[in-house]
Parts: C-alpha cells; sequence; structure tokens
C-alpha cells in the first residue's frame, strides 16, 4: 500500500445489494497535517490588534476561530477520503453520497459513515431462441383508401367565394366585438379565422355565420357558464356583433390520374396506389417488429431480479414527471398528483430495468454504434420533425446529445439482436 492508502481505512459493509455503508478512519498524522494547513492559513489571514497581518501566535489564532477552523478540516478531509475510500474499493456511486457520524477530536484519528447507492450486478435471463408470435401484417383496400383521402385533404384549395353567404364547411375570417351585459364593458375588437359549423365553436355562432354575408352584421348573445373553460370568461353574459371579413371555401381535388400527375411523382392514380400500400406496409411491418420487440424485452425484465438504487428512480421519475407537466392543468388535485407521483415512479423503475438489460446485452454481444449512424439518425430526426439539418447539427451538438442519440441507437440495435435470435411462430 502507499502512504495515501495506509493513511485511510475503510470498512464496507453492503445492507443491499444497492447500497453500501461505509465506514472510513483517516489517520490522526493526516489529520494533524490538515489541522496545521487550516490553521496556518487562518494565522496568514488574520488580523489582531497588536500584530501585523499574518504574525499573531498560532495559539491565540487557534483560541479564537477554533470552530470555525474544525468545520474546515471536516469539510477538507472528509471529500477526500471518501473518493480514496471509492477508489480503493473499487465502487461507483449512483447519487449524492450520505455523510454521517463524523467523530473529530484534535491529535485523533477522524472517522466517518459514508451510506453509498449503487447499480448492482445481476445475471441475464437467458435472451437466445426467445419464442414470440409472428405479428400479421395486413393492408386492405380500406386503409389505402383512407389514405388517399387525407392526401385529397391535404391537397385542398381554399378559394375565394362570391356570390352567397356563409355556408357549413366555409372558411370564415370575422371580425368580432363583445360588450359584457353585467358591466357594459367592450371587449377588444378581433379578427379571427372560424371553421362554419366546427362542433367546437358556440352554437349561436355557428347559428349566426349561416348565410351571413360580407359586409353584414349580426349579433347574439352567450352566457357562459361558471365552470367554463376560459376562466376569463366563466359566468359572464356577453353580447357579441360579428362581421364577415372574406369567406373562403375548400375544394378538394377529385381522386384521379391528374390529381396523382400533380404530386408530382406518379404516372397515374394506379402509380399512386401502389406507393401508398407500399409505405402501409413497411410502416405496417415497422409497428410488428416493435410490438414483438416490446413483447421480447418485457418478457426479460419481467424475470430480473435487480434492486434498483431509490436515488436513480427518484430522479428518472421526475424526469417522467417533467414530461407529464406541459400536458396537466395547472390546478391538478392533490390526490391525482400523489397518484401520478406513484404512476412515474413505476413507469421509472420499468424504463430503468429496461435500459440497464438492454446495456448488458449490448455490452455482452459487443454492440456498437458508430459516428457515421448517429449522422445518419440525425438526418432522419430532422426530416421528421421537419427541421433544416443545419439547425439541428448546432442543437445537438451545444447540448451535447450526441451520446445520447448514441446510447439510444445501442439499445436499438440490443432489441433488434434480440428479435433476430428469437424464434418467431
Amino acid at each position: 500500500m502507499n502512504d495515501k492508502t495506509e493513511a485511510i481505512k475503510t470498512k464496507v459493509n453492503s445492507p443491499s445489494p444497492s447500497k453500501r455503508e461505509l465506514e472510513i478512519e483517516v489517520s490522526a498524522e493526516e489529520v494533524s497535517k490538515e489541522w496545521e494547513k487550516v490553521l496556518l492559513d487562518y494565522s496568514s489571514r488574520t488580523r489582531l490588534d497588536g500584530f501585523r497581518r499574518g504574525k499573531a501566535p498560532k495559539e491565540m489564532v487557534k483560541r479564537l476561530f477554533y470552530p470555525d477552523i474544525k468545520e474546515a478540516v471536516i469539510e477538507n478531509l472528509a471529500p477526500r477520503a471518501l473518493r480514496e475510500s471509492l477508489r480503493t474499493e473499487n465502487i461507483t456511486p449512483v447519487g449524492t453520497p450520505v455523510i454521517s457520524e463524523a467523530a473529530f477530536q484534535e491529535g485523533q484519528p477522524f472517522r466517518f459513515k459514508a451510506v453509498i447507492e449503487v447499480l448492482p450486478g445481476f445475471e441475464i435471463p437467458p435472451y437466445k431462441k426467445i419464442r414470440v408470435k409472428k405479428r400479421e401484417v395486413k393492408v386492405g383496400e380500406e386503409d389505402v383508401g383512407r389514405s388517399l383521402e387525407e392526401l385529397r385533404q391535404k391537397s385542398a384549395e381554399y378559394v375565394p367565394v362570391e356570390g352567397r353567404g356563409v355556408a357549413e364547411g366555409d372558411y370564415v375570417v370575422i371580425e368580432w366585438k363583445g360588450r359584457d351585459l353585467k358591466t357594459k364593458r367592450m371587449l377588444p375588437t378581433e379578427k379571427v379565422l372560424v371553421l362554419a359549423g366546427h362542433p367546437d365553436n358556440e352554437k349561436a355562432l355557428n347559428e349566426s355565420l349561416k348565410g351571413i354575408t360580407p359586409g353584414e352584421t349580426r349579433m347574439f348573445v352567450i352566457s357562459y357558464p361558471q365552470e367554463h373553460a376560459q376562466k376569463k370568461m366563466a359566468g359572464r353574459t356577453i353580447e357579441y356583433e360579428i362581421g364577415v371579413v372574406s369567406i373562403k371555401e375548400k375544394k378538394v381535388p377529385e381522386l384521379g390520374d391528374e390529381w396523382a400527375k400533380d404530386l408530382g411523382e406518379y404516372e397515374d392514380l394506379a402509380a399512386l396506389k401502389k406507393r401508398v400500400r407500399q409505405e402501409l406496409e413497411k410502416a405496417s411491418q415497422e409497428a410488428a417488429r416493435r410490438e414483438m420487440g416490446d413483447e421480447v424485452v418485457k418478457g426479460l425484465v419481467d424475470k430480473l431480479q435487480l434492486e434498483l438504487p431509490e436515488s436513480l428512480v427518484e430522479e428518472e421519475a421526475v424526469s417522467i414527471l417533467r414530461g407529464w407537466a406541459a400536458q396537466l392543468p395547472a390546478d391538478l388535485p392533490a390526490g391525482q398528483v400523489e397518484e401520478l407521483r406513484e404512476k412515474a415512479k413505476v413507469q421509472a423503475q420499468q424504463s430503468l430495468r429496461t435500459s440497464l438489460l438492454l446495456q448488458r446485452i449490448a455490452s455482452q454481444e459487443k454492440l456498437a454504434v458508430g459516428d457515421e449512424e448517429i449522422e445518419e439518425e440525425i438526418k432522419a430526426m430532422a426530416i421528421r420533425n421537419n427541421v433544416p439539418l443545419a439547425q439541428l447539427i448546432e442543437k445537438v451538438t451545444q447540448e451535447g446529445k450526441r451520446e445520447d442519440i448514441r446510447s439510444r441507437l445501442v439499445l436499438r440495435k440490443a432489441i433488434d439482436f434480440l428479435l433476430d435470435n428469437a424464434v418467431l411462430y
């Protein structure tokens, strides 16, 4: 052992697979060295009456600042001794170590305890030749028809309407202003785009829009209930006046060869249908493969004997809750908040167990991801999210996300490996 290691003695207890308790002792010699170092620092910075700065007697400085010097010695020694103990015992902590029972007396060894959470070792269940039921991939005419109709709707044009009033399904730009009938206060005048007849509109608005022409105005009253979603309108009775600025009608192209040609890639409707079917089959195959992969992984995770560190689960659960927060109302009842916390904790445990299992399989099978694969994934992400590639590359670089992408691709490779080695029936 070197002198530094001899100066620190460590006893390790394992109360659970994910926890280590360290009893650490720093030799009296090391304590004295640190004490003298801190005392010298205080002496050099202290100005006492009758003495020049740095010339005050050490014993006098010690008497005046004893509690502060003692605290500084402990704060210096404990982290340093803990780091050395972890290195010597080859322990990698998860989360922040908790230090307790610090016993310090000048001239004596310094003793304290530290509780460390660790990732426990675990046995991987047999993961080759797993039986999994093959999913059938079926794409029917109805599926193709629905996709073609979606394409038609996306190809629609909105043309100005002349010679008639508003009809259901029209897109109408209206100018409306309101007056609170109780307070007589006017609401700000607004220009808004409305889809006439849409079920989310107020019923009175849809009724008033029927047949109205540009330049014409109509009035109606809405009494908002106390529980209305828009709190600023709840319980108020508003008289509205609306006027039509413009009307546009949605024109959907006919399902035929001309429309298919207008899309720019197809000779006729038959060629478009063929491409749509191919894309649907590809998406269906990918979905089926994901479903089979989820089944294989869940089966392995359910067999996994692994106790997770509490701090790791808590950190992952907090991350999950943050992801949900944007979709939740601000005034969620306390009971539901607690229910969500428990749900997030369960999801965090499942997510961590899955990730650790797949990482171990990837390591055992030497599955790796190269830089070229990361570049391809970033390109695919840019396309999926309709973001300029250069902008996404800059963001990934600035936020240090390349290794996150690498980790995600490694896990994906591990799932592919499991499926490639599974027995489909």
